[in-house]
Formats: structure tokens, sequence, C-alpha cells
């Protein structure tokens, strides 16, 4: 009886305690339920969905618009293979801060609003292939921040504002490939001030681009080029094109290698999908075969050869001399020295420093070796300069003396007047010597008589024959003839012309002495001459 009443007495003290428990349990269920009522079933899997832990698979369920309602939880979300049309801004009403990867491929988009992707601050991984997009909008997605690859091909792109990739620093892969862009989008790599620093692959393979700027992709380090595809492209053939892709080939860089057969360009409309790398041949271009990297200098200079690699983030990297001489990673007083980007600094480069260096670069993903071909000049490149300006000089010489010989010729004033009342008292007085010459008689009585008048004039007071001495014998005619013989102008073409005319010259008569008509004689052939 103790027993009993003891064990009686212990569940009657229990029963208090008990009670408490269960009305405790049965508030906790009741507040669940009610959470779940206002949720509207968020802590469930949504209709036409399989959950597995944190993925969320809604893949082929025939989905006309997107889930409403998404569990917080969900790192990834494939609505893939549906017949979604439109991503607007309230599908996603709360933020999903553990969604990292959205694949929403093969279903029929064509909008998508620039607020869609708000609440997806963590992103990583967005797939928009195999739709019907045809352009990208403003800071389309300018708000995931975080997001690592895009995947945009095979839809219908021919726009793209390039706003949409702003602030998308840690975009490291983008898939354009199988659209119609036309233009190459040049800012998402250049070198200086590109968009989209970290991108490391770039997909614009089977596009509509025509011309692709051979001189900026020189530029780029060997790490963009590696992934940066344009086979399956209408390419404009053309030998820097050939040289380019030949170059990435002996480099073995990805894009060159892997899609060797579709890197094709057109010559002309009867000549179309030439293999880029067969344009050396003399039936295309005739280009001229790359040769391995070299790098050209000039004695005396400092130059700084950079270890161009494939592969990003390497972490050691070694340079070799052509004398096999490994180069110094410190200073040690040599003229050589390895840079901390792993670039080879060269001081003061001579002619012993040319020849093959070899770069050994060690990645975690794989190893590296290349090689450069250091070629010196056996001149400073300041004396080349030198050159160039004297011959300049000796150019611009002799411009300027052909501008002042035509100045002398073609703008010196004229003396037409001076020159005019020389050329009448010139005839003038031609005629004058010609009429004396002439058999002709003169039938003017007026003119001969100024004619004696002006040879009287002419006439020296003191006539002296040869060698100085008088001559008194000779008439004032003869010494007329004798005065206007001796100022005669010789340069007068026209004086000239009068002396070979066909008029008969009189000759001296034979009452002259033989002195007189010697001299007279040795004049008219002066006159002759002239």
């Amino acid at each position: 009886m103790w027993f009993q009443d003891a064990s009686v007495s212990r569940r009657r003290r229990l029963a208090p305690g008990l009670g408490s428990s269960a009305c405790l349990l049965l508030l906790l269920l009741l507040l669940s339920f009610g959470i779940a009522r206002r949720g509207g079933m968020a802590l469930s899997c949504p209709k036409d969905c399989v959950c597995a832990s944190n993925i969320i698979s809604c893949s082929n369920a025939d989905l006309k618009g997107l889930p409403l309602h998404l569990p917080p939880y969900a790192a990834v979300l494939d609505l893939s293979h549906n017949n979604l049309t439109h991503v607007r801004a309230e599908w996603a009403p709360s933020r999903l801060l553990h969604l990292h990867s959205l694949l929403l491929n093969h279903n029929h988009l064509n909008f998508i609003s620039t607020e869609a992707f708000i609440n997806l601050p963590h992103l990583k991984y967005l797939d928009l292939s195999s739709n019907v997009i045809a352009s990208l909008g403003e800071n389309l997605f300018s708000k995931l921040k975080e997001l690592e690859v895009l995947l945009l091909y095979k839809n219908r792109l021919t726009r793209i504002d390039l706003t949409a990739f702003e602030e998308m620093e840690s975009l490291q892969k983008l898939y354009l490939s199988h659209n119609m862009i036309t233009r190459f989008p040049l800012e998402l790599v250049k070198k200086d001030g590109a968009l989209l620093p970290e991108l490391e692959l770039l997909d614009l393979s089977s596009n509509k681009i025509k011309t692709f700027p051979v001189d900026a992709m020189k530029d780029l380090p060997a790490w963009v080029k590696n992934g940066l595809y344009m086979h399956g492209n209408p390419l404009t053939c053309s030998c820097p094109l050939y040289n380019l892709f030949s170059h990435w080939q002996k480099r073995q860089l990805s894009s060159a290698v892997d899609f060797e057969e579709e890197l094709r360009c057109d010559i002309d409309p009867n000549k179309k999908g030439i293999r880029i790398l067969s344009l050396s041949n003399p039936e295309f271009m005739n280009c001229t075969k790359v040769k391995e990297q070299s790098f050209i200098a000039y004695q005396g200079d400092n130059v700084t050869i950079n270890c161009d690699t494939r592969q990003r983030g390497v972490t050691i990297r070694e340079w070799v001399t052509p004398r096999f001489e490994r180069v110094p990673q410190e200073s040690n007083n040599s003229s050589m020295l390895v840079l901390t980007n792993g670039s080879l600094q060269i001081s003061n480069i001579g002619m012993g420093d040319m020849g093959p260096y070899i770069c050994y670069a060690v990645s975690q993903v794989f190893n590296e070796t290349l090689y450069v071909h250091v070629t010196v000049h056996n001149f400073t490149q300041h004396g080349a300069s030198d050159t160039l300006n004297t011959a300049y000089t000796t150019l611009v010489g002799c411009i300027l003396s052909v501008i002042l010989v035509l100045i002398y010729l073609y703008l010196t004033p004229c003396r037409c007047c001076c020159r005019s009342s020389e050329k009448q008292a010139n005839q003038q007085e031609d005629s004058i010597n010609s009429s004396m010459l002439s058999t002709t008689p003169n039938h003017n009585a007026e003119v001969a008589g100024g004619k004696e008048v002006l040879n009287r004039h002419m006439t020296p007071s003191n006539a002296q024959g040869q060698n100085g001495k008088c001559k008194p014998n000779r008439s004032p005619r003869e010494a007329t003839k004798g005065a206007q013989k001796t100022e005669r102008k010789m340069s007068d073409p026209d004086s000239v012309s009068s002396v070979f005319s066909d008029t008969p010259i009189v000759g001296v008569s034979q009452s002259e002495g033989g002195r007189g008509y010697s001299k007279d004689k040795a004049g008219a052939e002066l006159v002759g001459l002239l």
C-alpha cells in the first residue's frame, strides 16, 4: 500500500509539468502554421519544382511565369526549358542572399527589366542563352557586382548598350556567340580603361563581325588573347590579320589552336571562307610568314622585355640569357634584372646582349616557356635621328633655293618704260647707220640734211688716224663714218640685221689712202661679225 500511495502521489506531482510542456509544444505548432500562412508556404518547395537541399530545379515544367515565392535558402535555381517570355522586377520580392546560380536558358525571353536582378546581390553565374533577346538595355547587369560568368549565346542580339556591363568588375567570362553582332566591342577589353578589367574569356564567334581591330589586339596581354574567340565571323582578309592569328597559333593560344579550321575570312565576293592561316600561299595574298617573337633595340638603350604568358596569375618567372646564364631576381650591380612583375630589364644594351632569351613561367595550372629573340642595331637611335634631320635640312634648303629663283624671275619689277625708250633710241641710231651703209639714195632732202647735221655733230674735233696719227687727207665724211662705227652698239640685234640686209655696202673710193681703206675694211668686218 505504501508503494501504491507513493506512486500515485508522484503522478500527481508530475501532472502539472507535463501539462505545461504540452501547451508549449502546441503553441509552437500554431505559431509555425501562422507564419507559413502569412509567408505563402515560404519554407516549402515551389509547385512543379524539385528541391534537393538548397537546389531548386523547375526545369521542363512548362512554366509560363516565374515562381513568386522562393525559399530563402535557395542557392541554385534552374528555370530552363520552359515558356518564359519576361523577367520582371517583382519576380523576386525578397532578397535571396544565398542564390549564386540562376539558369534561364532555353526559354522564349524577349524582355528583361533593368531591376530584375536587384535582389540577387551575390549572384555569380547567370545563364540567359538560347532565347530571343534582341538588345541589352542600359545598366541591365550593373547591379550584379559579383557576377563572374554571363552566358548570352544563341540569342538575337544586334544592339548592346555598353553601359549594360558597367560596374561588373568581377566578370571573368562573357559568352556572346551565335548572335547578330556586327561590331567588335573593343571597350570591353581594351588595354587602358576596359569596362571589364577581369575578363579572361570573350566568345564572339559566329556573329556578323567583318572588321577586327588588329593593332589594338597586339597590345593586349596574352591571357586576354588566349580567351578571345573570333572564329565563324566573315572577317575581311588582310596580311596584318594573318600575322596576328599566325602569331597566336605559334604561341599556342587556345583561341587560335582550338578552332584553327574555323578561322576564316573573305577576300572578295568570289573568294569567301578562306582559312586565315593559309593567306601566306601565293594563290591567295602571299603574306610574309611570321617569325618567333622578336624585340628590336638600339645600342646603349635601356630596354624592358615582358614575359607575356597566356596564363593569368603566374607566380614564378625566370629568365635565361643567350649565354645560358640565369638572370638574378635582385640587383647585384648587373646590367640585367628581373623586375617584380616578371619583366626583364637590360640597362645600356650592347651587341653582346643580342640573341634568344628564355622565360620560364610557373603557375598552379601549367608551366610555359616563352622565347624572345633580341636584335641590337650597331648604332644609336639618336644617330639615326640626326641623319634624318640632316636630310630634312638639305631638302628644305633646296626648296627655298627654288622659291628664291622663281621670285627673282617672276616677281622682279620690270622697267618697261626705260627699256622702251632705250629701244627707240637704238632703233633711231641703227636706222641712221644702216642708211649710211646702204647705196640706196635718200630722196628726202630734209631728212638727208638732218643726217648731215647729226653726222657733223658726232664727228670728233681732232680726227686721228690709225695708231693715234693724224690723217690730214681724210675728209669729214670719212671721219663721220669712223665715228659711227666706233659708237655702234654691238649688242643691238637690229643693227646686226641691218648689216646682213640685202642692201650692198658702199665701198671706199680708190682716191683714199691705203691705210684709211684698210681701217674702214676692218671696221666693216667687225660689224659683220657682230
